[in-house]
């Protein structure tokens, strides 16, 4: 029987055998003679992607507009009202000339006309106020017209003597019969305070146009401010009451207001004069006394 050995040791034989290539082939390195390109890296995105974002991106609306005489680039913090009153204007118009559907939502970097369309921004005009010829008139009531009548007596401000007038050919009058309690500081007060008591009452200083009535500038607390002509506006601050309404036309001496102590610590009228939107000093224009 010597067949069956040899056999067996054949077979075991052909077994290691295979085994021993099964091994080898699992083990051999593999090469890779086609690579793929590497791959960009995460922060760097494809230009087609990088074209699609840059066109999503918009220019504030009026970019087109920035640096150019009667326009305005708005900053963080700026409110429609302050830049009005900065640039001698009503908000109402300013919001007009620029198609604003909301006022109270303008965007850092855009740029608002600031001047009337088709006025050279150079050119100063100072037709008053008063005299335009579509401006609405809302007279005050019969109590406030007569209050008005001998505040403006006390105060001295509709008398012709003590008028003023400066080179627009405004006759100003003073706003109240107080005297000065803080002088104009072009740095600290943009204006002059009258200390008084509540309830005193605030006199429009020439004939004008109320542009703003409420309290929407921080730090002025209920403001009354009146546009006299494209030159000047005159604004009136802290007041416990306001007697006119916006777009009112006002008088000189008409009573406009009553001293209070609104974002103030004691009783006190704050009076500013802007001349193109620049604060003056007011005791300059005003009559002496």
């Amino acid at each position: 029987m010597p067949f069956r050995p040899r056999l067996g040791l054949l077979a075991v034989f052909t077994s290691l055998l295979l085994s021993a290539c099964g091994t080898s082939l699992h083990q051999a390195p593999v090469e890779d003679r086609n690579p793929l390109p590497p791959k960009p890296a995460a922060s760097a995105p494809a230009p087609a992607a990088s074209a699609a974002a840059a066109a999503e991106v918009k220019p504030p609306p009026g970019a087109e507009n920035a640096g150019k005489p009667g326009y305005y680039t708005v900053k963080p913090g700026d409110a429609l009202i302050r830049i009005a009153l900065d640039n001698g204007q009503g908000w109402r118009d300013i919001a007009k000339w620029n198609n604003l559907d909301n006022p109270n939502r303008i965007e850092v970097g855009q740029v608002l006309r600031v001047v009337p369309p088709g006025v050279d921004p150079g050119a100063v005009t100072a037709k008053p106020i008063a005299s335009a010829p579509k401006v609405e008139s809302r007279p005050l009531d019969s109590k406030p017209a007569a209050a008005a009548g001998s505040a403006s007596a006390s105060a001295g401000a509709a008398a012709p003597s003590a008028a003023s007038s400066d080179d627009d050919g405004l006759s100003w009058g003073w706003p109240v019969s107080h005297p000065v309690s803080a002088g104009f500081d072009d740095q600290r007060n943009k204006g002059l305070d009258f200390a008084g008591k509540a309830g005193d009452p605030v006199l429009a200083v020439a004939d004008g146009r109320v542009v703003y009535a409420g309290s929407g500038l921080r730090g002025y607390g209920n403001l009354v401010i009146i546009k006299h002509n494209n030159t000047y506006l005159t604004a009136y601050a802290h007041n416990r009451a306001m007697l006119v309404e916006q777009d009112q036309v006002v008088r000189k001496g008409q009573r406009i207001a009553e001293m209070g102590s609104t974002e103030s610590d004691t009783v006190k009228l704050h009076f500013e004069v802007r001349k193109l939107g620049k604060p003056v000093d007011p005791a300059k224009l005003l009559p002496p006394r």
